[in-house]
């Protein structure tokens, strides 16, 4: 089963928000249901925006913390 990174962005404040998850469509319904602390604040707000697959765990959580790294932001900015 494949590992997702996805970007999400707050129609509200535009900021970004990036994670990464093994079940891309439940991660998604949990973001828009309130059931995680760090987007819960405006919850219907949020919309994926990007995202990249991966074969394994470590390649994913690598690629998300290259998204929250400067040249990451920059990767986005242009993408996003």
């Amino acid at each position: 089963m494949p590992y997702y990174v996805y970007v999400l962005k707050n129609s509200v404040t535009k900021k970004l928000y990036k994670g990464q998850t093994q079940n891309l469509e439940r991660r998604l319904q949990e973001h828009s249901q309130s059931k995680t602390k760090t987007t819960s604040h405006h919850a219907k707000a949020w919309e994926l925006v990007y995202h990249e697959s991966f074969e394994t765990r470590e390649r994913a959580v690598s690629r998300e913390k290259y998204f929250k790294s400067a040249a990451g932001r920059r990767f986005l900015d242009k993408k996003v």
